[in-house]
């Protein structure tokens, strides 16, 4: 691939018996160095602390972008008509679509049930802050 006796020659290696010369201090800012401590934790120790709202929020889009293309791709090969009848209507769509709708409505039930059980909880947890309120000696 490429000439790494090249780039060995380049690099600057560091002296190991020379003292290193001592850095003053940013105005404002901690002491530095390779682990500098800011809030309790080192340098090293904030790459490890985890996902930002960012990388969900890629993540998350890259999900939905290929979910968005299994769902066309299964629409694409499912576009047979099929007849359907509910009550007195009576009407056609492509199976995929029709698939499709279906899912959609299933997630809205959910998401129905779902925040119909949060807002349960709020007013269980509401009342129970309250409550332990009003027993707390003064």
């Amino acid at each position: 691939m490429g000439d790494d006796r090249h780039m060995a020659e380049n690099r600057r290696e560091e002296p190991e018996n020379v003292p290193a010369a001592p850095m003053e201090p940013l105005p404002g800012g901690p002491a530095p160095g390779r682990h500098e401590e800011v809030g309790g934790l080192t340098s090293h120790d904030r790459h490890k602390l985890g996902r930002t709202r960012a990388a969900t929020t890629w993540t998350g889009l890259v999900v939905g972008i290929v979910v968005a293309i299994l769902l066309l791709i299964f629409i694409l090969q499912n576009l047979d008509s099929v007849t359907f009848e509910l009550f007195a209507w009576e009407f056609s769509l492509p199976a995929g679509i029709s698939l499709l709708l279906a899912a959609i409505a299933g997630a809205l039930i959910m998401a129905l049930a779902g925040g119909v059980r949060i807002i349960q909880i709020r007013r269980v947890a509401k009342r129970a802050g309250s409550a332990s309120d009003d027993t707390t000696p003064r």
